[in-house]
């Protein structure tokens, strides 16, 4: 690896927010892959999240490398929660801007010790965040085996030489995508919008969500889900209307 001595992908799921869940991650040193993975019967998608985040980085702190740790996750609710939010939730006794206790404190507790001992031992970690579902190598085997576990089915994971892994874990690019997808102007500017509102539609039920975060929580790892972005009233009723919903 060039960039990194490390590169790490994680992936949570869960087949209902709370309901049965699993995550995976993939760690790849120079030398040696290995695949993780574990799953509980009820949890949600974002404990999941956490967790690959969690036991991925406890494996590296056992392995004793320093160096640079470019991991490369699909949760923004990770990335944002130990790179800024955690910050004002430990200020402001593990409450949030409402107000509120921080849900799943003891799982950003633990990750915030980790990452301590990570940066304690000389390593650095990157928070690289990767999209997911978008036909990239190492996100698409992390849900895989996320999923898997979700599913209680079995799957065998992966403990061996690098050279001996075939899936491209270097490039954070979609399969068979060289080059990136360029975008018209006018998604360009709809990219760059403020929102009005998410959406999200699972199971037929449509729910309108303030934030990404919420909308994220909802979708992530249910299949057969629809969700997107309104940037005003009238794309609201518009995106409402292309989905089927009267």
């Amino acid at each position: 690896m060039k960039a990194s001595e490390i590169i790490i992908y994680t992936d949570g799921s869960s087949r209902g927010n709370p309901g049965p869940g699993g995550w995976g991650a993939i760690v790849a040193t120079r030398e040696r892959v290995v695949e993780l993975g574990g799953g509980t019967r009820l949890t949600t998608n974002n404990k999941m999240e956490l967790m690959a985040a969690i036991e991925s980085l406890r494996f590296v702190c056992d392995l004793g490398i320093v160096g640079t740790i470019d991991m490369r996750a699909d949760s923004r609710y990770v990335i944002n929660g130990i790179t800024k939010w955690i910050f004002g939730w430990q200020k402001n006794g593990w409450r949030n801007t409402q107000k509120e206790e921080v849900a799943n404190r003891e799982l950003w507790e633990a990750l915030a010790c980790v990452v301590a001992d990570v940066q304690m031992s000389g390593a650095k970690i990157l928070w690289n965040y990767t999209p997911g579902h978008s036909g990239i190598p190492g996100n698409e085997r992390a849900d895989e085996i996320a999923t898997a576990y979700a599913d209680e089915k079995n799957i065998k994971l992966f403990d061996d030489e690098r050279t001996q892994y075939g899936i491209d874990l270097v490039s954070n690019a979609p399969i068979g995508e060289s080059k990136k997808i360029k975008k018209t102007p006018a998604e360009k500017t709809r990219q760059k919008a403020k929102a009005y509102s998410y959406l999200s539609l699972v199971n037929g039920k449509l729910m309108r969500h303030t934030t990404w975060a919420e909308c994220e929580e909802r979708v992530k790892g249910v299949k057969d889900t629809k969700f997107k972005k309104a940037v005003s009233a009238d794309d609201e009723r518009e995106i409402i209307k292309a989905w089927g919903i009267a």
